[in-house]
Protein backbone atom coordinates (compact mmCIF):
# COMPACT_ATOMS: atom_id res chain seq x y z
CA UNK A 1 0.00 0.00 0.00
CA UNK A 2 0.82 3.54 -0.87
CA UNK A 3 -0.50 6.33 1.39
CA UNK A 4 -0.12 10.17 -0.58
CA UNK A 5 -1.13 13.10 1.58
CA UNK A 6 -1.41 15.77 0.17
CA UNK A 7 -0.72 19.42 1.83
CA UNK A 8 -0.38 23.44 1.13
CA UNK A 9 -3.70 23.95 -0.18
CA UNK A 10 -5.61 27.43 1.37
CA UNK A 11 -7.57 30.64 0.17
CA UNK A 12 -5.40 32.50 -1.94
CA UNK A 13 -7.00 36.04 -4.17
CA UNK A 14 -7.54 35.90 -7.86
CA UNK A 15 -4.14 36.07 -9.70
CA UNK A 16 -2.25 34.39 -6.67
CA UNK A 17 0.36 31.25 -6.40
CA UNK A 18 -0.31 27.60 -4.45
CA UNK A 19 2.26 25.22 -4.21
CA UNK A 20 0.79 21.64 -3.55
CA UNK A 21 3.06 18.61 -2.28
CA UNK A 22 2.21 15.09 -2.05
CA UNK A 23 4.30 13.09 -0.39
CA UNK A 24 4.28 9.56 -0.42
CA UNK A 25 4.77 7.04 2.23
CA UNK A 26 3.80 3.21 2.89
CA UNK A 27 5.40 0.66 -0.02
CA UNK A 28 7.09 3.33 -1.67
CA UNK A 29 9.46 1.45 -3.72
CA UNK A 30 8.98 1.69 -7.68
CA UNK A 31 6.52 4.61 -7.79
CA UNK A 32 5.76 5.56 -11.51
CA UNK A 33 3.90 8.23 -12.54
CA UNK A 34 1.99 11.04 -10.47
CA UNK A 35 -1.50 12.72 -10.95
CA UNK A 36 -2.88 15.92 -9.64
CA UNK A 37 -6.98 15.70 -9.79
CA UNK A 38 -9.64 18.42 -9.23
CA UNK A 39 -12.99 18.14 -7.94
CA UNK A 40 -14.70 21.13 -8.07
CA UNK A 41 -18.21 22.38 -6.35
CA UNK A 42 -21.14 20.55 -8.50
CA UNK A 43 -18.65 19.29 -11.35
CA UNK A 44 -16.98 16.03 -12.05
CA UNK A 45 -13.42 15.35 -10.91
CA UNK A 46 -10.73 16.08 -14.00
CA UNK A 47 -7.11 15.24 -14.48
CA UNK A 48 -5.25 18.67 -14.23
CA UNK A 49 -1.71 17.42 -14.87
CA UNK A 50 0.21 14.40 -14.41
CA UNK A 51 3.95 13.50 -14.86
CA UNK A 52 6.00 10.05 -15.69
CA UNK A 53 8.86 8.74 -13.60
CA UNK A 54 10.50 9.96 -16.50
CA UNK A 55 9.89 13.43 -16.37
CA UNK A 56 6.99 13.56 -19.27
CA UNK A 57 4.01 16.09 -18.20
CA UNK A 58 0.50 16.02 -19.25
CA UNK A 59 -1.87 19.34 -18.56
CA UNK A 60 -5.37 20.10 -18.91
CA UNK A 61 -5.97 22.74 -21.14
CA UNK A 62 -6.92 25.02 -18.32
CA UNK A 63 -3.23 24.14 -16.43
CA UNK A 64 -1.40 25.01 -19.38
CA UNK A 65 0.87 28.10 -18.94
CA UNK A 66 -0.05 28.49 -15.15
CA UNK A 67 0.91 25.07 -13.57
CA UNK A 68 3.77 23.02 -13.12
CA UNK A 69 3.92 18.99 -11.81
CA UNK A 70 7.10 18.06 -10.69
CA UNK A 71 8.61 15.54 -8.39
CA UNK A 72 11.52 14.42 -6.20
CA UNK A 73 11.62 10.70 -6.97
CA UNK A 74 14.29 10.46 -4.08
CA UNK A 75 11.86 11.67 -1.57
CA UNK A 76 8.89 9.94 -3.24
CA UNK A 77 6.82 13.61 -3.82
CA UNK A 78 5.28 15.18 -6.33
CA UNK A 79 4.67 19.06 -6.29
CA UNK A 80 2.04 20.91 -8.45
CA UNK A 81 3.01 24.77 -8.67
CA UNK A 82 -0.29 26.58 -9.31
CA UNK A 83 0.42 30.48 -10.61
CA UNK A 84 -2.11 32.89 -11.86
CA UNK A 85 -4.87 31.09 -9.94
CA UNK A 86 -8.72 32.16 -11.12
CA UNK A 87 -11.65 31.43 -9.19
CA UNK A 88 -12.43 28.99 -11.66
CA UNK A 89 -9.29 27.04 -10.06
CA UNK A 90 -11.24 26.24 -6.79
CA UNK A 91 -11.72 22.79 -5.81
CA UNK A 92 -10.07 19.84 -3.85
CA UNK A 93 -7.10 18.63 -5.43
CA UNK A 94 -6.13 14.93 -5.04
CA UNK A 95 -2.99 13.30 -5.56
CA UNK A 96 -2.63 10.02 -7.27
CA UNK A 97 0.67 8.08 -7.59
CA UNK A 98 0.95 4.69 -9.59
CA UNK A 99 3.47 1.77 -9.05
CA UNK A 100 5.60 1.92 -12.40
CA UNK A 101 3.94 -2.12 -14.25
CA UNK A 102 0.96 -1.38 -12.42
CA UNK A 103 -2.63 -0.01 -13.54
CA UNK A 104 -3.86 0.80 -9.72
CA UNK A 105 -3.83 4.37 -8.40
CA UNK A 106 -3.28 5.49 -4.77
CA UNK A 107 -5.35 8.77 -3.61
CA UNK A 108 -4.72 10.90 -0.88
CA UNK A 109 -7.49 12.76 0.96
CA UNK A 110 -7.07 16.02 -0.70
CA UNK A 111 -6.32 19.52 0.10
CA UNK A 112 -9.28 22.30 -0.35
CA UNK A 113 -8.02 25.13 -2.77
CA UNK A 114 -10.11 28.17 -2.95
CA UNK A 115 -9.27 31.37 -4.85
CA UNK A 116 -11.60 34.51 -4.00
CA UNK A 117 -11.95 37.39 -6.16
Amino acid sequence: QVQPVESGGGLVQSGGSLRLTCAASGSVYGLGSWGWYRQAPGKQRELVASITRGGTTSYADSAKGRFTVSTDNAKKTAFLQMNSLEPEDTGVYYCTVRKLGDTRDYWGQGTQVTVSL
